[in-house]
């Protein structure tokens, strides 16, 4: 591994788990994203938002970036401030994860709330609004909005040549959807390099980018609330399908691969682990299946992997994750380090 002097030097070349595979050959990969510096995929999206306010002219030397987050994109935003000498003011509320919030403000980030102390909600709508208005304030200041900013899909193309050159081809790219630029990012990459994966987005329940009922969920930086305006990133164009999962199922599964696996990952990954699990059987025969990891487990050991926490938003349900840990079971690859060992 080289030697390097920036943190943003670390970015890309993340390793893919195998974590289940059928008798006919269908595997599911986890691109997990949570080796990148900041434990997330999305300082890769961060990083190109900066270097493309630069060659833009939008952001000046000493300026000030602003922007609203539910926590990944802030992280990344902080480490390549500080690298590039920027200020940098993150709009957040309470439904982001504490450690999320406690480690953008260690490295340097200004906090910005929304709400109260004890307002939990998620408040996507009025962080945007209040962003938008602090960086209109400020002459200095760029408002990256992540979700309307086409630079968001091109920080995740990487992901796609990293996935070719690994694997050769990708059958089905089935990830979470929040601003949609890392699963569309990467798929319009594919298809550019000539590879026309099967692309499947993965929602919570409540979310209203695949249209339906809107509602409250708890799974983090992913989905689009009621109330907000689906980003300009989600490519309908290059969407095959469009699937919901309930916050018990996706944390379920989170938990499960936790206990099963001993690899922790996010909510809104357990949803797409989970979408992918229970049909498993009905891709073709032989298919390699994707899922980007957007981060890591570690961030969530107060929700998603606390009981009590779980337990008083009805969120805990040990009939699910058994449920998921027959399906890893059944699914278990073969373990080829030890083939052929006695």
């Amino acid at each position: 591994m080289p030697l390097v002097t920036r943190v943003t030097d670390l970015i890309g070349n993340t390793p893919l788990f195998e974590l289940a595979a059928t008798a006919t050959g269908t595997r599911l990969l986890l691109k997990l994203e949570q080796f990148n510096p900041t434990g997330a995929a999305k300082i890769r999206m961060a990083r190109e938002m900066v270097l493309d306010a630069e060659r833009r002219g939008l952001l000046n030397v000493g300026g000030h970036i602003i922007e609203s987050t539910s926590g990944n994109t802030g992280l990344g935003l902080a480490v390549v401030a500080a690298e590039r000498g920027y200020r940098f003011t993150a709009v957040v509320d309470h439904h982001a994860c504490k450690d999320k919030l406690r480690a953008m403000k260690a490295m340097g980030a200004e906090l910005v709330y929304v709400a109260d102390t004890d307002d939990d909600s998620l408040a996507t709508s009025a962080r945007e609004d209040l962003a938008e208005a602090m960086a209109a304030a400020r002459p200095d200041a760029y408002f990256t909005e992540q979700h309307n900013n086409d630079a968001n899909a091109l920080g995740y193309y990487a992901v796609a040549e990293e996935l070719l050159e690994d694997l050769g081809r990708v059958d089905i790219l089935l990830s979470a959807v929040g601003t949609g630029g890392s699963l569309f990012g990467t798929a319009r990459r594919l298809r550019e390099l000539g590879c026309m994966p099967r692309v499947i987005g993965v929602e919570p329940v409540g979310s209203i980018a695949f249209g339906g009922e809107g509602g409250p969920y708890w799974q983090s930086g992913t989905g689009t609330p009621p109330g907000a305006t689906v980003g300009t990133a989600v490519d309908y164009s290059l969407l095959d399908e469009g699937v919901k999962v309930t916050d018990v199922a996706a944390f379920a599964t989170a938990r499960a691969v936790a206990r099963r696996n001993g690899l922790l990952l996010g909510g809104s990954a357990g949803g797409s682990v989970h979408a992918a699990l229970i049909r498993l059987e009905e891709f073709p025969p032989g298919s390699t299946i994707v899922t980007i990891v957007c981060d890591g487990g570690e961030k969530y050991l107060d929700t998603v992997f606390d009981d009590d926490w779980m337990a008083e938003r009805a969120l805990l349900d040990e009939s699910t994750e058994r449920e998921v840990l027959d399906l890893l079971d059944r699914y278990a690859p073969t373990r080829r380090d030890l083939v052929g060992v006695s």
